[in-house]
């Protein structure tokens, strides 16, 4: 019932559509925007997706407001698994899980930061402001895309709130902290940007290698400590060496990592 729904916090999963993408893909989408409850959705389904371990599955891929299940058509049919993802869905709660919590160092330094000035004067903020608001946020992980490793994260403070750069960049340094629309994101190799580049991240979002993995999931949430140009620079030398490993705060069951 709502009343049971409102106190738990919890809500069946409604409202969903189910588009083929060829013979090897199925797009379940939730909605049409960027909404916290559509995502929650989103990474619900994709949780209980992964407990089943459907034969047949190969990859699932969340985005904002869609989940992309890719299959075997050999092995699972079209028609088994639109089957399947709605029984999931019938039955399954969507909630806001905790996922893992980490503290990324960032340093605002207008050598790392070409458009901190220029965010504060369209912000109407003083630098120091635009940093503060920045750092003040717990952001959410809604998706990975772009490059590999790279987490899309909201929702930035509405007074920080920009459009995009009318010419990008042909090319923006890895780490590099940008902001654009209602998001965040740290990029984790070099790229073309229109984003508004603000500061910059010493810590590694992906490695290259066999059994790389990223280090942001969807779902998990990420706070940002600002450092010193002489911190980012010591942080940095850290992380280049191939033992280093950052850990998150707290895992998936909100305990300390």
């Amino acid at each position: 019932t709502r009343r049971n729904e409102a106190a738990t916090g919890e809500r069946t999963m409604s409202g969903f559509q189910l588009k083929p993408a060829g013979d090897t893909a199925l797009i379940v989408e939730f909605g049409d925007q960027i909404d916290r409850d559509v995502n929650d959705a989103v990474l619900a389904l994709a949780r209980d997706l992964e407990a089943a371990e459907l034969d047949g599955v190969t990859e699932i891929a969340p985005t904002f407001r869609s989940l992309a299940i890719y299959y075997e058509p050999l092995r699972l049919s079209q028609t088994q698994l639109s089957l399947a993802v709605e029984s999931l869905c019938s039955r399954a709660h969507k909630t806001r899980t905790p996922g893992r919590f980490w503290r990324l160092p960032v340093c605002y330094d207008r050598s790392l930061a070409p458009d901190l000035d220029a965010v504060a004067a369209k912000t109407g903020l003083a630098t120091g402001q635009v940093v503060q608001r920045h750092c003040a946020e717990t952001y959410h992980v809604y998706m990975l895309g772009f490059l590999p490793g790279q987490a899309y994260l909201g929702d930035l403070a509405k007074e920080l709130e920009l459009p995009r750069l009318p010419t990008p960049r042909p090319k923006i340094a890895a780490g590099s902290v940008a902001i654009a629309m209602a998001m965040t994101c740290i990029f984790p190799q070099e790229t073309p940007c229109g984003w508004h580049l603000i500061g910059a991240s010493p810590v590694p979002l992906w490695r290259i290698g066999r059994d790389a993995q990223p280090l942001l999931q969807p779902g998990d949430k990420v706070r940002f400590d600002p450092v010193s140009l002489r911190e980012y620079d010591h942080w940095k030398a850290i992380a280049s060496a191939p033992e280093f490993e950052l850990r998150p705060i707290h895992d998936v069951r909100g305990q300390a990592a």
